[in-house]
């Protein structure tokens, strides 16, 4: 059987991942029987983006367009077709939420790096405010191809200070994706190091990050707050009583703590499951034992933003100790995390078969 060796130097730190990826073994403890379908990546360098399909049907898209203020994964699809992230603010749908317009899709960022928030920057971000934020910048597609059935997209991205006089960069990140999926589930590994290029680099405690999605309205849990929502031509109306006809979105952790109480708990992973369309969808993320501050916290809203977060800790939690690290020119810091979109409301022992085998590669 063909392996597939992926390998990040974690630059510093004298240290080497090796990522074994064994195909056609990895989703089997889910769905027993299943073939893996077949990945292809498709590089469009004049529309920033590369297109991920599975079997020829859309999964996802590695955006890198400089309007955004750092790369995301846009727009994510279930098995079948389904939508599963919000469309605003770049494709804005009927009935969306068009709050937090920095939720875009798939993405990772921190609100806290040498004093610079990198979450909440965005193109609502006043000109005169736009010092106080950082950017990521999309600098180059390393790899983007497909080993057995495994899609790999590798790149390199440039976190930046604010674009002042003073513009430097901080880190330099090297992240690599990995794409798979059956006819009912798909799933996205994301393999990132950061390392400090310019002189010491320091994260702060803070609630916003890492990896993160923001989801379809039918993945928010009900609510009868007055809100702002999308009409059918995209602009945002007020909207005093909800319809929450649809919404149907309920989180669950590794520790059984379910709904709103998932906030700020340390967690192995997190589940959010919804139905749309009449079918049930489920959408899990994984932290991994080698990250530091495993099991982490997640910042797990009811409005959709689903996000696991290594490096926020008191913030959430006061019996937590204030966390820092920082990082002296050379050195990194690696995360593994695991998304999975299913078709289907996974059980928590489908999970946690999947959890195994994250954490056995």
């Amino acid at each position: 059987m063909n392996r597939i060796n992926v390998n990040i130097m974690l630059k510093g730190m004298k240290s080497i991942w090796m990522i074994t990826v064994i195909p056609g073994m990895l989703i089997s403890p889910c769905r027993p029987g299943e073939r893996q379908g077949q990945v292809d990546l498709k590089v469009d360098e004049g529309r920033s983006r590369v297109e991920v399909t599975l079997d020829g049907e859309p999964f996802t898209t590695y955006r890198f367009d400089r309007g955004l203020e750092k790369p995301v994964l846009f727009p994510v699809l279930a098995p079948g077709g389904v939508t599963v992230t919000r469309g605003f603010p770049i494709e804005p749908r009927e009935k969306e939420r068009v709050d937090h317009p920095h939720h875009v899709g798939i993405w990772f960022n921190f609100g806290n790096v040498n004093g610079f928030d990198f979450w909440n920057n965005s193109y609502a971000v006043a000109p005169d405010k736009k010092s106080h934020f950082g950017r990521i910048i999309h600098r180059e597609i390393l790899k983007a191809e497909t080993q057995g059935d495994v899609g790999i997209l590798e790149v390199k991205m440039d976190w930046m200070a604010p674009d002042t006089e003073l513009a430097r960069k901080l880190l330099e990140e090297h992240t690599t994706y990995l794409f798979r999926g059956t006819g009912t589930l798909r799933m996205i590994d994301r393999l990132t190091c950061l390392t400090a290029v310019n002189g010491k680099v320091v994260f702060r405690d803070n609630k916003e990050g890492m990896l993160a999605i923001r989801t379809d309205r039918a993945f928010e849990h009900p609510t009868s707050e007055p809100l702002v929502f999308t009409d059918a031509s995209g602009n945002p109306s007020d909207v005093p009583v909800l319809d929450n006809e649809g919404v149907t979105g309920w989180y669950r952790n590794s520790n059984g703590d379910e709904g709103p109480d998932a906030w700020g708990k340390n967690a192995r992973w997190v589940k959010l499951g919804a139905t749309k369309g009449g079918e049930p969808y489920s959408i899990v993320i994984f932290d991994h034992p080698g990250n530091i501050n495993y099991p982490s916290c997640w910042h797990a809203r009811e409005y959709g933003l689903f996000s696991v977060n290594n490096l926020g800790r008191k913030v959430y939690n006061p019996e937590l100790k204030k966390f820092k690290i920082t990082l002296r020119k050379g050195e990194s810091l690696s995360f593994r995390h695991r998304i999975v979109v299913a078709k289907g409301d996974l059980s928590d022992e489908e999970i946690e078969a999947i959890g195994e085998d994250f954490i056995k590669e």
